[in-house]
């Protein structure tokens, strides 16, 4: 295991998150209103987890679009992970995607509280939930038996988004969303796709 939290932590846009977050920790430690940015910190991790499932369902699995720029992205961001699910290079949220939403959330963040102390706790949740995010996408797609029943089975879950159909299970560390949104059927209910590893082809 100690294999694979090396692995895992010395990615560079894995360290380059943990920095994120780690400066806005410590930033936090010195605020005042420490209950009020508790509160905050939750509310970020709990935006991440909402957008988590609208993101990989609406932006990710896209059509592939007509501008190769977008086509491009994509392609880099998701389509290509289904064709290669197991390749690290290719199985996290690069900082260059990820950088601009940070900063993005904190110029919204900031308009809406007009100060830092709460600005800074709403991004230092999502980037908690981000490398949550990253750390159980990296488990269901590494040789790592999860140690609990629900571990084990949001790994087979996901797995089931990237082998049985790619329509299907979009959550990675939750499966709320999809029972919401309908998008959460009994396995043997669901044909097998024929298009699961290559998104570019899809319909």
């Amino acid at each position: 295991m100690r294999k694979y939290i090396r692995e895992f932590f010395t990615f560079p846009d894995i360290m380059f998150a943990c920095l994120l977050f780690s400066s806005g920790f410590i930033y936090l430690l010195f605020q005042p209103n420490r209950l009020i940015h508790i509160g905050l910190f939750l509310v970020g991790g709990i935006a991440f987890a909402i957008t988590e499932y609208m993101t990989h369902r609406y932006l990710f699995h896209l059509k592939p679009p007509k501008n190769k720029t977008l086509h491009q992205l994509l392609k880099r961001l998701h389509y290509q992970h289904h064709e290669d699910p197991e390749n690290l290079k290719l199985l996290f949220l690069p900082a260059w995607y990820f950088l601009p939403q940070f900063i993005l959330v904190g110029a919204i963040a900031y308009a809406i509280l007009g100060q830092w102390g709460g600005t800074v706790a709403i991004l230092t949740g999502v980037i908690a939930y981000h490398l949550y995010y990253e750390w159980k996408h990296y488990i269901a797609h590494r040789p790592i038996k999860p140690l609990t029943r629900w571990g084990k089975s949001i790994k087979r879950y996901h797995l089931l988004h990237h082998f049985k159909n790619e329509h299907y299970w979009y959550g990675v560390t939750n499966s709320a969303m999809d029972k919401i949104m309908h998008t959460f059927p009994k396995e043997k209910e669901i044909e097998t796709s024929a298009t699961v590893k290559e998104l570019d082809a899809s319909k």
